[in-house]
């Protein structure tokens, strides 16, 4: 049996991977002891707040149809199980020397080419009529993360 998500779905996902990656920097900025480097961990920190704030206006903007929920779910659980989903494939806990920016700076891009690749893996389970093309946003966004930590981390070498 398969299951389609739809976009409301996915930008649920994204906002919950968004609140994640939040965390996963201002943990790192915690760790780290060079003030430049926690300077721009807490600025990435931030940079994940706003994407979240991104994709919930996104979301809002969502039709109808693209918010139609695609399976029967009386008691709700479909949304623990898409947090679920979310805690568990992108910025989980992950040995990382966070004493080391270049070592953060690899996760980070890491943890950001797995998103990528998340959310074009749920790009074909959701339908076109349900948000399909929505999700080219999302990965757009993540894209620039990505550009983001590699010029840093190049700068770093």
């Amino acid at each position: 049996m398969s299951y389609d998500y739809n976009a409301d779905d996915v930008f649920e996902m994204a906002e919950q991977i968004e609140r994640n990656g939040a965390v996963f920097y201002r943990k790192a900025a915690a760790d780290i002891k060079d003030p430049d480097a926690k300077n721009f961990l807490s600025d990435l920190a931030t940079m994940e707040d706003n994407h979240e704030k991104t994709f919930s206006s996104m979301r809002k903007k969502l039709t109808a149809a693209e918010k139609t929920s695609t399976v029967f779910d009386p008691g709700g659980e479909a949304g623990s199980y898409l947090k679920a989903l979310a805690d568990t494939r992108i910025f989980f806990e992950k040995e990382i020397d966070t004493q080391s920016l270049q070592a953060i700076l690899k996760a980070a891009i890491l943890a950001e080419k797995d998103s990528i690749v998340f959310y074009l893996g749920m790009k074909d389970l959701v339908p076109e009529g349900l948000g399909q093309s929505r999700l080219d946003g999302i990965i757009k966004e993540e894209m620039s993360h990505i550009n983001l930590l590699s010029r840093r981390l190049i700068a770093t070498k």
